[in-house]
C-alpha cells in the first residue's frame, strides 16, 4: 500500500516545492527549463524516470526531454516519442492520468526497442490559460509502489508553476527571434541604402555589377554569383559579370534565350527561381557545383521600369538554403541593379541623341552663319574687283569691309573651335587645365578673363569630379564667347570641408532665366548633367543686362 502523507507533511512538501519552483520562472532557456522541471518532478515524488514534453503552435510534440535514462540507452531506441499512446492521450486532455500498470491500460501503445521497462505512471498536462503547452510524465516510483494522490497534487502544483515558466521562456525566445529578425532587416536596409547610393551615382555598368556582387555576396557569405544582361536584340541574355574564384562558371554556357533554362525563365517570368542540388533536369548547370559543396542555385530578375533587363544568379554552399528574408533581400537588390542598369542605358541613349542633335545644330549654325558670312565676303570682293576700273576709293572701301567681315568670321570659327575641342586633361591637374581654358578663351575672344584658385584645395578630387568641373568651365566659356558679348569674366575656385566650388561670372548681356528654363539650351543642360553625374549641382543666376553667374559644386575628397 502506498504511504499517505500527513497534512503537515504535505504542507511542508508543497511549501518546499513553492520555494524551488519560484526559481523556474527565472530560467529563460526553454531546453534547460524543461530539464529542471523533469528533474524537480522526479525528486518530488521519488520517481525513477521523468520527462517533459512541449507542443508547438499546431499541437504537435515539439520537444521531449527525459531524465533518468542513460544517453546510450536513449541512442539505442528506434525513435523518440512521437505523441502516440499515453503520451498522445495526455496531450489531448485536461485531466491527470495515474496508473498502477502502464501495460494494462488500453491507451498504451507499447515501447520502442531498447526502451527500459516501466510500470507505474503519473501524467499531468501543463495548461496556460486555455492552451496546453506541455506535459509532465513520471514512471516507476523508486520504492516500487504506485503514485499516490499526494504525488498527483504535488505534480499538478508543479505543472502550474511550469506553465508560467514555459510561457515566459517561449515569450523570451520569440522576443529574441524578433530582435534577430529586426536586426537582420536593419542590416539589410542599411546595405541596400548604401548600395543604392553607390548605384545611383555610377555611370558604368561593369562597375555597378562588380560592386553589387562583391558587396552583397560578401555580406551573405556567398562565394559565387553571376549576372546576365539582356542584349539589344531583346531575346538573348549574355553573361556580363562573374564573381568567385572557386568556380569558373555556374552554367555550361554564357548566353541564353529568353524563356530557356533558369536564366531565360527568370527573365521571362520576372520571378525568382530556386533549384536544390542535385538537379539533373537543369542540364545547363555546371556539373561541378555539387562536388564543390554547393547545395542550391537561385536566379533573381533584374527588373526595371521597362521590363526585365537580365538575371542575377548565385550558388549557395552548405546545407542551409536561402531563407525567406534573404530571398526578399536579394530580390530587392536585383530590382535596384535593374533600375541602375536601365538608368545608365537611358543616359547613354540620351547622350547619343544629344550628339546627333548637337551635330545637326552645328551644321545649321555653320550653314546659316559662317558659310553665309564667307559667301558674303566673296560677293564683297567680287564687287570690289568690278569697281577697281571705275571707282578706286570705293573699291578700297569694299576691300576693307571684306577684311573686317573676314576677321569677324575668323573669330566665329575660333568660337566653334573653343566649343568643340576634345575635352580632356593633358597631364595636368584641375587648376592647370582651367588655366589652359582661360588662356585659349582670352586668345580667341580678346575678352579680359581672370582665374583665381589654389591647386592645393582641389588636389584630393577624384579624376571624374575634376573632369566634371573642367567640362563645366569649358561649356560656360563657350556660351559666353557665343552669346554674352561680355568684356570681363571671372573664374573662381575654392573648397570647403565637403565641397569644391567653382563660380564663373561675366558682365555680358545676360538673359531671362525663367524664360530660358522653358527652352533650356544645350550648353546649360550639359552643365547641369555633368554636375549631377558626379553627385554635385549647379546654380545659375542671370538677368537681361546684368550678366550671368554659374555656381557649380562637386563633393570633395574621394568617392
Amino acid at each position: 500500500m502506498p504511504q499517505t502523507l500527513s497534512c503537515e507533511q504535505l504542507q511542508d512538501r508543497l511549501a518546499a516545492l513553492h520555494r524551488v519552483a519560484l526559481e523556474l520562472v527565472q530560467d529563460i532557456s526553454l531546453e534547460s527549463l524543461l530539464q529542471r522541471i523533469a528533474t524537480l518532478a522526479c525528486e518530488q515524488v521519488e520517481a525513477r524516470y521523468a520527462a517533459v514534453g512541449v507542443q508547438d503552435e499546431t499541437g504537435k510534440l515539439m520537444s521531449f526531454i527525459p531524465v533518468g535514462m542513460e544517453p546510450e540507452v536513449i541512442e539505442q531506441m528506434d525513435h523518440p516519442p512521437v505523441g502516440l499512446g499515453l503520451i498522445g492521450a495526455l496531450m489531448h486532455t485536461r485531466e491527470t492520468i495515474r496508473l498502477d500498470d502502464i501495460a494494462g491500460d488500453p491507451r498504451s501503445s507499447g515501447f520502442p526497442n531498447h526502451h527500459p521497462p516501466m510500470t507505474s505512471f503519473l501524467g499531468v498536462p501543463i495548461w496556460h490559460a486555455e492552451v496546453q503547452v506541455g506535459q509532465i510524465y513520471l514512471t516507476n516510483k523508486a520504492d516500487g509502489a504506485s503514485f499516490t494522490e499526494d504525488d498527483q497534487m504535488v505534480i499538478e502544483t508543479l505543472a502550474s508553476y511550469a506553465a508560467i515558466a514555459i510561457s515566459n521562456a517561449r515569450l523570451y525566445r520569440q522576443l529574441l527571434e524578433r530582435d534577430r529578425t529586426l536586426t537582420r532587416r536593419n542590416e539589410y536596409l542599411a546595405l541596400l541604402n548604401e548600395l543604392a547610393s553607390t548605384l545611383a551615382s555610377s555611370t558604368d555598368v561593369s562597375q555597378i555589377l562588380d560592386k553589387t556582387l562583391s558587396q552583397v555576396l560578401g555580406y551573405l557569405d556567398i562565394e559565387t554569383g553571376e549576372i546576365f544582361l539582356r542584349q539589344e536584340d531583346g531575346i538573348n541574355l549574355k553573361l556580363a559579370h562573374h564573381h568567385g574564384s572557386k568556380l569558373e562558371s555556374l552554367f555550361t554556357r554564357q548566353s541564353f534565350l529568353v524563356g530557356v533554362g533558369m536564366v531565360g525563365s527568370t527573365a521571362s517570368s520576372a520571378q525568382p527561381i530556386q533549384v536544390d542540388l542535385p538537379a539533373p533536369e537543369q542540364r545547363e548547370l555546371n556539373q561541378t557545383l555539387q562536388a564543390g559543396g554547393y547545395s542550391q542555385v537561385a536566379c533573381f530578375p533584374l527588373s526595371g521600369r521597362g521590363g526585365v533587363l537580365g538575371a542575377m544568379c548565385i550558388a549557395v554552399q552548405g546545407t542551409r538554403p536561402l531563407d525567406e528574408m534573404e530571398v526578399q533581400f536579394l530580390s530587392a537588390i536585383s530590382a535596384w541593379v535593374g533600375t541602375a542598369v536601365e538608368n545608365v542605358e537611358l543616359n547613354q541613349q540620351q547622350r547619343r541623341l544629344a550628339v546627333l542633335e548637337e551635330r545637326e545644330r552645328i551644321g545649321m549654325d555653320l550653314h546659316d552663319g559662317i558659310i553665309q558670312s564667307i559667301y558674303a565676303v566673296g560677293l564683297t570682293l567680287e564687287h570690289a574687283r568690278l569697281l577697281m576700273g571705275e571707282d578706286i576709293p570705293m573699291s578700297r572701301q569694299r576691300i576693307t569691309q571684306a577684311v573686317d567681315d573676314l576677321n569677324k568670321t575668323i573669330r566665329d570659327i575660333r568660337t566653334y573651335i573653343l566649343d568643340l575641342k576634345p575635352r580632356q586633361f593633358h597631364d595636368e591637374n584641375l587648376m592647370e587645365g582651367l588655366q589652359r581654358l582661360v588662356n585659349e578663351f582670352k586668345a580667341n575672344t580678346l575678352v579680359e578673363i581672370n582665374l583665381q584658385g589654389n591647386p592645393s584645395q582641389v588636389e584630393a578630387l577624384t579624376e571624374a569630379r575634376a573632369m566634371a568641373l573642367f567640362h563645366i568651365c569649358q561649356e560656360a566659356l563657350a556660351n559666353i564667347a557665343k552669346h554674352a558679348g561680355a568684356r570681363h569674366v571671372e573664374v573662381v575656385v575654392w573648397s570647403t570641408t565637403e565641397r569644391v566650388l567653382m563660380e564663373i561670372t561675366d558682365d555680358g548681356r545676360g538673359f531671362d532665366l525663367e524664360r530660358m528654363k522653358l527652352t533650356l539650351g544645350h550648353g546649360l543642360m550639359n552643365i547641369q548633367t555633368r554636375a549631377h553625374s558626379v553627385g554635385g549641382d549647379v546654380e545659375i543666376s542671370s538677368a537681361p543686362g546684368d550678366g550671368t553667374t554659374i555656381l557649380a559644386w562637386v563633393p570633395a575628397g574621394e568617392a
